[in-house]
């Protein structure tokens, strides 16, 4: 299971920006600064998981704090993104609550098995 965290962090935390920033580059024009300073906050929360992706693979001291740091960070900043007006969406009305209930539900699952991670706290 370290393994997929480590490659989730690595490679789906960037895949998951990547999409969501092309469709954000058209409503700079727009929405302007509010969206470019929503994904400034995503790419962050994205370099903290990647790096924490490449902890978590190594077995260095460090992947338990980043990838619980990564992760929170992750979640707070997609779940500002889900509840505000900021960022572009094509979601129906009303769905919010089950996006942000599976947002916390995904980030917070990962949260929960990295603090209890033995292997991680051993690296630690």
């Amino acid at each position: 299971m370290h393994r997929v965290l480590g490659y989730l962090l690595v490679f789906g935390e960037p895949m998951f920006f990547a999409v969501g920033a092309s469709g954000a580059f058209n409503a700079v024009a727009v929405r302007g600064t509010p969206v470019v300073l929503v994904m400034v906050a995503r790419l962050a929360s994205t370099a903290v998981c990647a790096a924490a992706g490449r902890a978590v693979l190594d077995g260095r001291p460090a992947g338990r704090s980043l990838a619980s740091l990564g992760l929170a960070l992750s979640c707070a900043v997609q779940v500002f993104a889900v509840l505000t007006p900021f960022f572009p969406t094509n979601r129906p009305p009303g769905l919010e609550p089950l996006y942000v209930a599976a947002l916390l539900l995904y980030y917070g699952g990962w949260f929960l098995f990295v603090r209890r991670s033995r292997r991680l706290a051993a690296a630690d």
